[in-house]
């Protein structure tokens, strides 16, 4: 997938493709040339991923190659075992959590889980989880307080699973109650938003302490295409409700919604595989540490001030 602003970036990199092979050919010296072309290359790349409108940075979010919550886990994480299922229902793949450890360190950790292609996606539903996926989370969370270890979630959904089915087996009760287990737990929670972050199928495990968001993620009450559907009754006005919705890192950072943008390699994290992971590893590390400072009853009261601070108005 090629953003619009990416296409002028793409066709000077095939000309100076192109330019290298003449070179190699030895029929004629371009390395000047190349170098000029290479030189303009690297800051129009610069010019274009610093100046992301709030659409780009959705269809960032929503990049087929952009990293998954199974690549963190495996990457970030010294290893990982899964536990499945929620002890009511059903094991549900939109959503995968285990132990996993860094160093001397235990985690749970736990993710929305999109596919690589189209057969792994429909097993995954896209990464929309259901109530038995949002019940399993709040078993691992219960699990993670009993034995004291620190929760990791990480975000990445259009939003929980709207099926009629969903619906009959208790959807929002399940996130309700998953937020509401999240605020009074009893262990650090450190939230980590990797692509989408959609409405209340994000939120039923992003009540975390430290809010963390990948520079190009989006963390929003509705997709802008739904958005769009309400507003405007037409969908092919989402980058309009994108640039409303106030959806971006930047955004959220300024008025207390997240805690921290953690940067991303110029085009995404799949650009740079090894740097993402480090940079996402190196940002969980640091703010465990600093909750782990905390007392319980510091922790908590954290936790309510900060959730206390957030929508906050003024009245004339």
């Amino acid at each position: 997938m090629i953003l619009d602003v990416e296409k002028p970036l793409l066709e000077l990199e095939e000309k100076i493709l192109e330019l290298i092979k003449v070179n190699e050919s030895g029929k004629i010296d371009l390395s000047k040339e190349i170098k000029a072309l290479e030189k303009k290359a690297r800051e129009l790349k610069k010019d274009i991923y610093s100046n992301l409108t709030p659409w780009d940075r959705v269809l960032m979010a929503r990049h087929p190659q952009r990293l998954t919550t199974g690549d963190y886990l495996e990457a970030v994480f010294d290893d990982f075992f899964e536990l499945h299922g929620d002890r009511y229902y059903s094991d549900d793949a939109a959503l995968v959590g285990g132990l996993a450890s860094i160093g001397d360190q235990t985690f749970m950790v736990m993710g929305h889980q999109k596919g690589k292609d189209t057969k792994e996606n429909l097993k995954r539903n896209f990464g929309m989880v259901a109530p038995d996926g949002f019940r399993k989370a709040g078993r691992l969370m219960k699990l993670a307080e009993k034995f004291g270890y620190p929760v990791v979630t990480f975000i990445d959904t259009p939003g929980a699973y709207p099926g009629i089915e969903a619906e009959e087996r208790g959807q929002f009760e399940a996130i309700s109650k998953n937020i509401a287990l999240m605020a009074g737990l009893d262990v650090p929670i450190i939230t980590v938003i990797i692509g989408e972050g959609g409405s209340g199928g994000a939120l039923a495990i992003a009540a975390g302490d430290r809010i963390l968001m990948l520079e190009n993620s989006i963390y929003s009450v509705i997709s802008p295409e739904g958005c769009a559907s309400i507003i405007w009754r037409d969908a092919s006005k989402a980058s309009d409700a994108a640039n409303a919705l106030g959806l971006t890192g930047e955004f959220l950072l300024k008025n207390g919604l997240i805690d921290e943008i953690i940067p991303e390699p110029l085009g995404g994290v799949h650009k740079d595989r090894e740097k993402s992971y480090f940079a996402v590893k190196e940002a969980i590390l640091r703010n465990l540490e600093m909750l782990q400072k905390f007392t319980l009853e510091e922790l908590k009261n954290y936790r309510y001030d900060k959730y206390r601070k957030m929508g906050s108005f003024t009245e004339k």
